[in-house]
């Protein structure tokens, strides 16, 4: 069994945020896609506006490609996102990529603690399930699929099933092929 560690961990701070139940109801935004969604970031340098337009100044700078991000409004070409951490603001749509990317247990990972907490990547969707990885709190996994519980998701090369509620990226309950 190997630990992932800090080659691929996300920095987050201690507001980050446990995974959002599914909206009950989502609506379409004016790119007809469903608000709220989860998108991730297409760049290593993703500015974060305090507003939809370039006029507006930049209130965060976002440094790495493949981080989720919660789209929660839209208006024109500008997408409002909202982080794991809680920081909102405006992203151009261009910066954005529809690849679904999840952090794992960022709510867990405390700034000064020498060793993050771990969590266990599956052979199987099953809490028995042999472990073929141990992943570090705030570590960055690309989805592959999820069923509702668990989700099927590649961590460097690494491929295996994660409950679903120990990610930021999907949805509580939600289904992703």
């Amino acid at each position: 069994m190997l630990a992932l560690v800090l080659a691929t961990t996300v920095a987050t701070g201690p507001a980050a945020q446990v995974p959002p139940a599914a909206p009950a109801a989502s609506a379409a935004g004016a790119s007809g896609l469903a608000v709220p969604r989860f998108v991730s970031l297409k760049a290593d340098r993703v500015n974060l506006r305090q507003g939809p337009g370039t006029e507006y100044p930049t209130a965060w700078v976002f440094r790495r490609a493949g981080l989720p991000v919660e789209v929660i409004k839209e208006f024109e070409g500008w997408r409002q996102v909202r982080d794991a951490e809680g920081t909102t603001g405006w992203v151009a749509s261009t910066m954005l990529s529809g690849r679904r990317t999840a952090v794992i247990l960022p709510w867990e990972v405390r700034p000064g603690k020498s060793a993050p907490p771990l969590a266990a990547l599956r052979s199987d969707d099953d809490g028995g399930a042999k472990a073929v990885a141990e992943v570090e709190a705030g570590v960055l996994a690309s989805i592959i699929s999820c069923d509702g519980r668990w989700c099927r998701v590649s961590v460097d090369g690494f491929r295996g099933y994660i409950e679903q509620a120990k990610l930021w990226g999907a949805y509580q309950g939600e289904v992703i092929k």
